[in-house]
Formats: C-alpha cells, sequence, structure tokens
C-alpha cells in the first residue's frame, strides 16, 4: 500500500499506451487508476474529519455589546482634604443607556503628604441637575435612575471615601459638570395609576395598568408595590397573579403585608394587564410605591432587561 501512494495519482498516454479494446488492464496498466481512487478517498476521509465537530465544550462566547451602549464621561470633582495631609482626589463619572443613568465617584487616596497614593472606597449620593432643576438621584455607584436624555448635567454627590489600607477617611461634597451624548431610549414599558394619593384611616381601591409600548418584550413582567414598613399599610388583592412576598429564614414563613408582588403574562403592545389593589391605612400615613421588572430577549445575553420605576401614591392627611 505504501508503495501505490508513493506513485503520482495521474499520467498522460502516449500511442504506444493504448490496449486492445476488451482486454483487461494489467496490474501496471491499472496503478495509476488505483492511485486516483485512493487519492481521492483519502481527500475525502481528510475532508469528512475536517468537518466533524468536535464534541469538547468550551466556553460560551461573550455577549456582544448592545449597540445602544454609551460610554463613561469622566471630570475631576474636588478634593476632601483631612489633618496630617490626609486628602482624596474625587472624580464624578456618568453614563446614560436603556439601563438607567450610572453614576460612580472613583477617587485616590494620600495618608500623608508624601506622594504615595492609595486606592479608595467610595460611597454616598448623588443628584443631577439639569436648567437648575433636579432630574434624577440615587446612590454612590449605581444605576438606579432613570436616564433624562443627553444634555450637559450638574452632578453634585456627598461621598465619603476610606483609604486600601486604612489610613484616610474623609467626607465631603464635591461637584462636577458633564455633558453627556447619549440619546435616550425609547420605552419599552409603563405603568398607570388611577389615583396620585391616600389619605389615613381608610381603604382606597387604586387601579394600575401595565403597558408593552415594544414588540422587544418577551409579553412577561413581574409588577411590585410597597408600602411603608412599620406604617401600618396593608395592600390586598383578588388578583392570583400577586402574592404577599415571603421573608424569613428556615423558621415560620412571614408575609410582607404591606408589599405585593404580580407575575405578568400575555402583555402585548396594545395589550396591557390591569391589576386592582385595595390600601388601607391606618392612623399613620403610607406612600406606595411601584416598580417593574422586565426581559427584552435577546439570542442568549443574560443582562438585557430593565427595571421600571412607576408611579408613587402619595399620602394626605386630612
Amino acid at each position: 500500500m505504501g508503495a501505490v501512494r508513493g506513485r503520482v495519482g495521474a499520467r498522460i498516454l502516449g500511442a504506444g499506451d493504448r490496449r486492445p479494446a476488451g482486454r483487461p488492464p494489467t496490474p501496471e496498466e491499472d496503478v495509476p487508476t488505483r492511485s486516483r481512487s485512493l487519492s481521492v478517498l483519502a481527500g475525502a476521509a481528510v475532508l469528512s474529519l475536517s468537518l466533524v465537530p468536535s464534541a469538547r465544550g468550551g466556553p460560551a462566547p461573550a455577549p456582544r455589546p448592545a449597540a445602544e451602549s454609551a460610554g463613561t464621561l469622566c471630570a475631576p470633582a474636588g478634593v476632601l482634604r483631612g489633618g496630617h495631609g490626609r486628602r482624596a482626589a474625587v472624580s464624578l463619572c456618568a453614563a446614560g443607556g436603556p439601563r438607567g443613568l450610572s453614576v460612580s465617584a472613583p477617587a485616590t487616596c494620600t495618608a500623608s503628604r508624601a506622594k504615595a497614593r492609595d486606592a479608595c472606597l467610595t460611597s454616598g449620593t448623588w443628584t443631577a441637575r439639569r436648567h437648575g432643576a433636579a432630574v434624577a438621584s440615587g446612590v454612590l455607584p449605581g444605576a438606579d435612575a432613570a436616564y433624562p436624555g443627553p444634555g450637559r448635567y450638574e452632578f453634585t454627590a456627598r461621598v465619603r471615601a476610606r483609604s486600601v489600607p486604612d489610613g484616610v477617611e474623609l467626607r465631603g461634597t464635591v461637584r462636577a459638570a458633564l455633558t453627556l451624548t447619549a440619546p435616550k431610549p425609547a420605552a419599552t414599558h409603563r405603568v398607570e395609576v388611577d389615583r396620585t394619593a391616600l389619605r389615613p384611616g381608610t381603604t382606597t381601591t387604586l387601579t394600575y395598568t401595565v403597558h408593552q409600548d415594544s414588540a422587544a418584550g418577551d409579553g412577561s413582567a413581574r409588577f411590585g408595590l410597597i408600602g411603608a414598613e412599620g406604617s401600618g399599610a396593608e395592600l390586598a388583592t383578588d388578583d392570583d397573579r400577586c402574592v404577599h412576598p415571603v421573608t424569613g429564614g428556615p423558621g415560620p414563613a412571614e408575609r410582607r403585608r404591606y408589599t405585593l408582588d404580580c407575575a405578568l403574562t400575555g402583555l402585548r403592545p396594545g395589550r396591557p394587564a390591569t391589576v386592582r389593589v385595595r390600601v388601607t391605612l391606618g392612623p399613620a400615613c403610607s406612600t406606595v410605591v411601584s416598580k417593574l421588572g422586565y426581559w427584552l430577549p435577546r439570542g442568549q445575553e443574560v443582562f438585557t432587561g430593565g427595571m421600571l420605576v412607576g408611579p408613587t401614591v402619595g399620602c394626605d392627611r386630612p
């Protein structure tokens, strides 16, 4: 077989190579034909092996960034100073997009008058203003506010900075102006309610309407309602899609009567879901806040949903 594989797979026949019709080829005359056949079979085998997918698993492909993803914009915001040369140089960073307005406060800490700089842990709260009016606020770091859209914002943050390793702990207020250019994402869902205020000592029926305005949604959503803990407020409904959340450890379950969690399905553009809730207040006032969690399928990507802040029903004292 090795000698056959070493021969050339084809040759040009001359006049002396022709054999009489009807006579079978001799073994020597048949070598080129067999060699061609073996070459074709070997080539086909290699091609077949190259087309067989590997049975071994591998890491899932990294999700592609969404087309509407925006970069993060940062600017120096101030220096917090303490005794013995301690200081923290703080910047404010912001990014707007489908997941909300994200704000952080990176910083470097200096424990003495030396030039050595340490990493900083920062936390706190922030407020964004546009044309003098507050338009968003949240905690540091976080993306817990709706993105109002492109424009110039004045950010104010109350920051606590702690060095790693320990040695610096400072608090103070820093400010920075940032111009965000990411477009405001189109709304995919919205929540409406038919009343704006509750009254102590009464039971009020609230009717919430949950809309899916985009075909990008998967038709399902989690709708949450929360009264003030410890106020004596109780939320109730006859809707089978809603339950009082259970909290606690392995002991007896305790249901939070001041909250409701509703699993909604069948949402479509033009086909909203309606949830009716009875809110009973004692002598104390309580507001009721609402939120909506939803998922926007995008292949096998995981982080494609969002959380929408719904309307807040206030409380009016008589």
